[in-house]
């Protein structure tokens, strides 16, 4: 397969989830595109979800964001990691129960919403540590929730991602909090609820109905094998974290069924591709050898994007791409890939 045939991708579908950032926005700035897309969904009368990992901000607070980037939303469309790991604590205790909150002041407005009391020290015989992202998080917080673990208490991330995106960079994510816990621990938490566990998706598309659900995201860990683990089609862009290498790298479970360089995708047939294409593919040969991936022909670099990830994903892992034509070597170096 190439590029999306006939009508416009988001055609296929009644409900789009977004992931936020690196998808809508890059911390608090819009992607550009991003707000065009969006606006264009609402204009269509489609049905927008979003689903976030970041457990620093509340439903409501992330709605607001948006809005105020010209992207109207309320807080019944935003699932965040925060709010279904409080949802999960109130369905497992009793009113009142203390839970003890490694994260933002989010996260902790999240629980006492659903009637438990956050707690800060062990030594509050918490029923169940709650762990998510929060620029403020110390040892403090890790050795209190540590103590707590020891003692009995459940141990529930809102979520692992390794890092978060910003405009320096990737930075350690809650992924990486909750690394040094467990190892200080010497065991996994009981239960991660943020993707790429199927649950913030799986609710999101309940509420199509009987329409079909396409998730878009930027980080093939957690967006795309999340949708993957919920059954749903998946667009991947590379406005953020996850590129072409990862891509044509990534296992099974965290393939896409789509690619595009932005947003746009939704809209114009000539800017995504389905993938894998084929080996050849609108005028793109790729071929396995000896553990690389060689690229000749001429045409557009999406194109030879889906012939990549044809030749690649159809052998044990690729080590390098290699160019045989000009015109592949300029294609490579539009994707960013080394040649």
């Amino acid at each position: 397969m190439t590029e999306v045939a006939g009508d416009r991708l988001v055609d296929g579908y009644s409900l789009v989830v977004f992931d936020l950032d690196g998808v809508i926005y890059l911390i608090d700035r819009p992607i550009p595109g991003a707000v065009e897309a969006v606006g264009r969904l609402h204009a269509d009368g489609r049905a927008v979800a979003y689903a976030t990992n970041n457990a620093s901000r509340r439903s409501s607070e992330v709605a607001d964001l948006l809005t105020g980037m010209g992207v109207p939303a309320e807080p019944a469309e935003v699932l965040t990691s925060a709010g279904a790991a409080a949802e999960l604590l109130r369905d497992r205790f009793p009113a009142g129960a203390p839970v003890l909150v490694v994260g933002a002041e989010a996260l902790r407005a999240e629980v006492r919403a659903v009637g438990l009391t956050p707690v800060a020290r062990a030594d509050e015989s918490p029923v169940a540590v709650v762990q998510g992202y929060g620029p403020q998080v110390g040892w403090v917080d890790l050795a209190e929730a540590s103590v707590a673990i020891r003692a009995g208490a459940t141990w529930i991330a809102t979520n692992t991602d390794r890092t978060l995106p910003s405009g320096r960079g990737p930075l350690p994510g809650n992924g990486s909090l909750v690394a040094a816990l467990r190892h200080a621990l010497d065991r996994a938490p009981d239960v991660v609820v943020g993707k790429p566990e199927p649950a913030l998706f799986a609710t999101a598309a309940r509420r199509a109905g009987q329409g079909r659900t396409l998730v878009v995201g930027d980080r093939l860990d957690t967006d795309i094998e999340g949708a993957r683990r919920a059954g749903l089609d998946s667009l991947l862009v590379l406005t953020g974290v996850s590129d072409v290498p990862e891509l044509l790298a990534a296992p099974e479970s965290r393939r896409p069924a789509y690619v595009s360089e932005d947003l746009a995708g939704l809209f114009d047939p000539a800017a995504v591709v389905a993938v894998p294409g084929e080996p050849e593919t609108a005028g793109w040969s790729a071929t396995l050898v000896d553990g690389a991936v060689e690229l000749s022909g001429a045409g557009r670099p999406l194109d030879a994007l889906a012939a990549l990830c044809a030749a690649a994903w159809s052998g044990d892992q690729v080590s390098k791409v290699r160019p045989t034509t000009p015109e592949a070597e300029r294609a490579l170096e539009a994707l960013g890939l080394p040649a």
